[in-house]
């Protein structure tokens, strides 16, 4: 069942709109402090149809996420109190536990570790802010770890290039059902 095949060629269609460098930055932005989808959703299919301009792009999303993670940074700081309950409420009170005990453990490398993985990072910028972590070493952490994270990721989609795209294009329906597959396994395991 092609469903999934539809949507990758839109997507692909809008990566190249010329609002698109905007829209990253902002997605970029939002990620880093509140919004739950990462930025490499449209970072990576952007780097496919325009290769090119993998670099900018990887900047613009580096840039717009650490202004992100200040604003995230600024939350914690002046407005934990009334983001505890929201955490509560999505279920992330666990998880903020454990960044808290990370962030007693390792200090700012947890902010750059957040920021290079795929876990939530705007816990990171609420609880760097909540726990009054210095600004600069915060900044130069998050900097760094989104910086590696978007740099890789478009370097590995434009030294993959056409060869990456038609494979993807020939599999896209398949991976589309196995991560729907492994989301529905995933809730049901952490439920």
């Amino acid at each position: 069942m092609k469903v999934f095949s539809p949507l990758y060629d839109r997507v692909l269609k809008w990566s190249t709109h010329k609002k698109a460098p905007q829209i990253l930055g902002g997605l970029s932005f939002i990620e880093s402090s509140f919004f739950p989808i990462p930025p490499d959703v449209m970072l990576a299919p952007m780097t496919l149809a325009q290769p090119d301009k993998a670099w900018r792009f990887a900047f613009i999303t580096t840039v717009a996420s650490v202004l992100g993670a200040i604003l995230g940074y600024l939350i914690g700081m002046f407005g934990y109190d009334l983001v505890e309950p929201f955490f509560a409420k999505i279920h992330y009170t666990g998880k903020v536990d454990i960044a808290r005990s990370w962030f007693n453990e390792w200090g700012v490398w947890v902010v750059f570790i957040a920021g290079f993985t795929p876990i939530p990072y705007k816990i990171f910028t609420i609880l760097a802010g909540a726990l009054n972590m210095a600004l600069i070493p915060f900044l130069i952490a998050s900097f760094i770890g989104r910086g590696a994270r978007f740099f890789l990721v478009a370097g590995i989609i434009k030294l993959g290039g056409e060869k990456m795209e038609r494979s993807l294009r020939q599999y896209i329906d398949v991976l589309g059902w196995l991560v729907i597959v492994a989301l529905i396994a995933a809730y049901f395991i952490l439920r």
